[in-house]
């Protein structure tokens, strides 16, 4: 067994050329596999974390017949006593803030706007001194000042959305919605902020007001549609929204408490799909890697042929001959396994801290993602692991075909092959 160890490790330093070509393949194409993995578990950690920070917090409160009609935001259907439910959660250490959700007819001005026009819209009211605790809208101001607490004619509106249209700070719009208890109401609005949100699908549709000007004009009474909570990352998400919804069973409050996961049902269904698409490309960009490894090994190992022949003249069993090369192909497939490695490491790098800018093509293109612009990568040692065993295991099981075949051949038709 030593001198069959002896024998392929010499083997490895003796080829030196064919041994750096085959080590080379196996190394660019397991990076080019971390390389792709990376960007998409990044892709769907950020969509997830955009999801949670502009759209769904950790969890979200609603009263209980909001729930089955909550695609039409029905302002009937609200929470009457906010304060109460702030207060129960800030008690027990959980972070969270009311807000209003409500569609209107949004009417642009040719003053402002160049022509008259109108738009469905939805507008979000939120309390500007609690939303920041659970949102991070505040992060996101390009242009303006942020709401105030009272702001009686402000309004926010995402920076995709102002393109569109054509808005700018200091433009005025009228707002005509539907409030409590059926009644219109029209509510004059001056845009005072613009938002570049990292999330694409709030960044072109987000308006954002002062709730409590929101309840004056649709007589909600200092009632909301919602609370929204934050829980720590850490945390389970069902055991702390099983503790939230015992907090507010004990205080007699008819409320219910959903997860993010079930707010984002629609989006986690096409997460779903869209990872075993990802798979598949993962799966197509494993294949490529591996027809070159199997290229180059299968060439080395077939102009062996003649070398094989006369170790077997000299009497050296089948047996090891086969352990020899396959140990050989091993040693191979970890020189490229290790530099592979070392090459994903280092492109992994630039992907976790600079990433790469797809905001051209996002702009104008929904790829299901919530990024806007730079997809970063994520670290996965799993990833690393498997590519690492991958590059040693399939080049000896890629070598183990032309070794097969060749100690099938006689002693003179091995020694005889060009």
């Amino acid at each position: 067994m030593k001198f069959i160890i002896t024998l392929a490790f010499k083997n490895l330093s003796r080829y030196k050329r064919r041994t750096s070509i085959t080590a080379v393949a196996i190394a660019v194409g397991l990076m080019m596999y971390l390389l792709v993995d990376s960007i998409l578990i990044g892709a769907e950690n950020e969509s997830m974390r955009n999801l949670r920070w502009y759209e769904t917090a950790s969890a979200r409160i609603h009263a209980p017949s909001y729930w089955e009609d909550r695609m039409l935001f029905p302002m009937e259907s609200s929470i009457e006593n906010p304060d109460a439910v702030l207060a129960l959660l800030d008690e027990n250490g959980w972070k969270a803030t009311a807000r209003t959700v409500f569609t209107a007819d949004m009417i642009l001005y040719s003053e402002d706007f160049g022509e008259d026009g109108n738009m469905n819209v939805l507008v979000t009211a939120i309390d500007p001194e609690t939303d920041n605790d659970v949102f991070h809208f505040s992060d996101t101001l390009i242009d303006g000042r942020f709401l105030e607490k009272g702001d009686e004619n402000g309004i926010l509106i995402g920076s995709w959305f102002a393109e569109d249209i054509n808005a700018k700070v200091g433009h005025w719009i009228t707002l005509v919605a539907r409030g409590n208890g059926g009644f219109y109401e029209a509510m004059d609005m001056q845009i005072v902020g613009i938002l570049n949100c990292p999330n694409p699908n709030v960044n072109r549709t987000l308006l954002m007001m002062d709730k409590d000007t929101a309840g004056y004009y649709l007589g909600m009474n200092q009632a909301v549609t919602e609370i929204d909570v934050l829980l720590p990352e850490h945390e389970d998400i069902d055991v702390e929204m099983a503790k939230i919804q015992a907090k507010i069973e004990a205080s007699h409050l008819d409320l219910e408490v959903h997860s993010w996961k079930e707010l984002a049902k629609d989006y986690l269904a096409i997460a779903e799909a869209k990872r075993g698409g990802t798979s598949m490309i993962l799966f197509l960009v494993f294949i490529i890697a591996a027809v070159g490894i199997s290229n180059t090994m299968l060439m080395a190992m077939y102009e062996r042929t003649r070398e094989l022949g006369m170790m077997r003249a000299m009497g050296m069993s089948d047996n090891n001959i086969r352990l020899a090369f396959l140990i050989e192909a091993g040693g191979i497939g970890f020189i490229g396994a290790v530099f592979g490695i070392v090459l994903g490491l280092l492109a992994n790098l630039y992907m976790v801290n600079v990433g790469i800018d797809f905001g051209w093509m996002m702009r104008d293109l929904d790829m299901g993602y919530r990024i806007q612009s730079v997809f970063r990568g994520a670290w996965s040692m799993s990833s690393f692991i498997e590519a690492f065993v991958a590059g040693i295991g399939l080049s000896m099981i890629v070598a183990w075909i032309p070794i097969s075949r060749a100690l099938k051949m006689d002693i003179p038709s091995c020694l005889r092959h060009q």
